[in-house]
């Protein structure tokens, strides 16, 4: 197995590590959001970060464990076109994705596939295309997010980072955004930037997660 992948697999805590110390940060964000919910339906859920690296991947698949461990369930979206890595954490097949949807080459249930977490299921990227924001500019994948809506407790996509056009694409079609931080590693000015991104084009900005 490589270096990275091994590195990756171990951050996914909320799996490998449940009594983990950190874990119990992922719980509080679920409840956070479970709170934040009450008056308004936060059922699809973006995570981007300010920099590149698999901050926001790590955080979003940790929180979608701890959610399917209160037996929601959960859909979790790789909407990363450029730098995929729920087929690195779960091994699932990723000859078929959001990609081959978005292509209309095929439809989503096609492409959803169980993970070995009891109620979490996956939905890869796909082949990494030529064109990933044309793709994701797509009418079909707020098509896609309406249907899928009646199947899952929750949707939670991983955008590539807010340094590309493509969450800002991405997050105009969901219920909120979370942002993930490195802590002194992103100037203030800068989240600002992304933030006032996010307002433009009408994103629910639920907050920021400080990461490290």
């Amino acid at each position: 197995m490589p270096s990275d992948t091994r590195r990756l697999k171990k951050q996914i805590v909320m799996d490998t590590n449940p009594q983990a110390a950190v874990c119990e940060a992922y719980r509080t964000l679920r409840t956070n959001l479970e709170y934040s919910s009450v008056s308004e339906n936060h059922k699809v859920i973006m995570f981007t970060s300010a920099q590149n690296g698999d901050a926001k991947a790590v955080t979003a698949i940790n929180l979608a464990i701890a959610f399917a461990q209160t037996n929601k369930k959960v859909l979790i979206i790789d909407a990363d076109l450029r730098n995929p890595r729920l087929q690195t954490v779960f091994a699932v097949n990723n000859s078929k994705g959001l990609a081959t949807v978005l292509g209309e080459s095929g439809e989503a249930a096609e492409c959803i596939q169980p993970t070995h977490i009891d109620m979490l299921y996956a939905l890869p990227s796909g082949p990494i295309p030529s064109n990933p924001s044309e793709l994701l500019s797509s009418p079909k994948l707020s098509m896609t997010i309406e249907e899928l809506r009646r199947y899952f407790d929750l949707m939670i996509l991983i955008a590539p980072a807010a340094t590309l056009s493509d969450p800002y694409i991405v997050a105009s079609r969901c219920d909120g955004v979370l942002l993930v931080i490195d802590s002194g590693k992103v100037g203030r000015r800068d989240a600002l930037k992304i933030k006032n991104g996010l307002n433009h084009v009408k994103a629910h900005v639920l907050g920021v997660v400080l990461n490290q």
